[in-house]
């Protein structure tokens, strides 16, 4: 009975390994890729860099200077990712204490419309929504991260809402009893209570809008604002050929951010799902 479950256990590791090779290499591509010359992008796309084919540091000096101010695009999604999560943590964990709360029909349908909105896909919205915000001028940087907070809402409510569930209420009637308000109860008690599930949301909604290209596509004005991926996108040369060594490049630069982050903050990401699933 033991060797059969070791045996089980050993097909399951090799299994979950090989899945996880598969994963890596996309990312491995990137990175052997940012280093070579473009002609060896396309031929020797899986190769190691070689005398022949290394390119140095040029595919990031090229990336860097063409198609506009690379730094001006890191400038432009830092300022759309800082602002969008702050709106999300912010209005949804509000939003969601508000609902544990308060027990009453609105509440429930508000609930069950931020968990729908889950599955409802993008591309359904995507056309009108590109023309509303145009309308009503969310086209900024400054602007846009209010659409996100719109998109990101369901995902943190659902989250938020299970974790206060688990929340005695006795601790904020206590606070009321000591004089509290409702808005110095929600960010002196339950504001610290939260914490687990605002850093766990926050790193979601952080790797969302930093990495996401069709959004901003649709709604920024382009001739002004470029995001990173707009940016990697528009990265042409002479008569439209593409430079897969610079674009390889400054995908390379995109991610590390990102990877370095979610590295430094994944326990975080367990423990906010783990209490945002205590109760439904």
């Amino acid at each position: 009975m033991k060797k059969s479950k070791n045996l089980g256990r050993t097909i399951v590791t090799a299994i979950l390994s090989v899945i996880s090779v598969i994963y890596v290499l996309p990312v491995v591509a990137v990175v052997l890729n940012s280093f070579k010359i473009n002609t060896f992008v396309k031929t020797d796309t899986f190769a190691f860099p070689n005398a022949e084919s290394f390119a140095g540091w040029d595919n990031f000096i090229t990336g860097m200077t063409l198609g506009g101010t690379f730094w001006t695009s890191v400038f432009y999604s830092l300022v759309i990712t800082v602002l969008s999560t702050a709106l999300i943590l912010l209005f949804t964990s509000m939003a969601a204490w508000y609902i544990s709360r308060v027990d009453s029909s609105f509440c429930r349908a508000v609930y069950f419309l931020c968990v729908f909105s889950m599955v409802v896909p993008f591309q359904m919205v995507m056309f009108t929504l590109s023309k509303t915000a145009d309308k009503l001028g969310f086209d900024t940087p400054w602007t846009i991260p209010v659409i996100y907070l719109g998109f990101g809402a369901g995902l943190a409510v659902f989250m938020f809402t299970g974790f206060v569930k688990s929340v005695p209420l006795s601790i904020e009637e206590a606070a009321v009893i000591d004089g509290c308000g409702p808005l110095r109860t929600f960010f002196s008690v339950v504001v610290p209570m939260l914490k687990p599930t605002m850093i766990s949301v926050g790193i979601l909604e952080i790797m969302w809008v930093w990495n996401d290209y069709l959004l901003p596509y649709l709604v920024l004005d382009r001739t002004k604002y470029m995001t990173i991926p707009i940016h990697i996108q528009y990265l042409k040369g002479s008569y439209g050929t593409v430079d897969l060594g610079a674009t390889m490049a400054l995908i390379l630069l995109s991610i590390i951010p990102v990877i370095v982050f979610y590295l430094c903050c994944q326990k975080h990401i367990i423990k906010g799902v783990a209490a945002g699933a205590v109760k439904g």
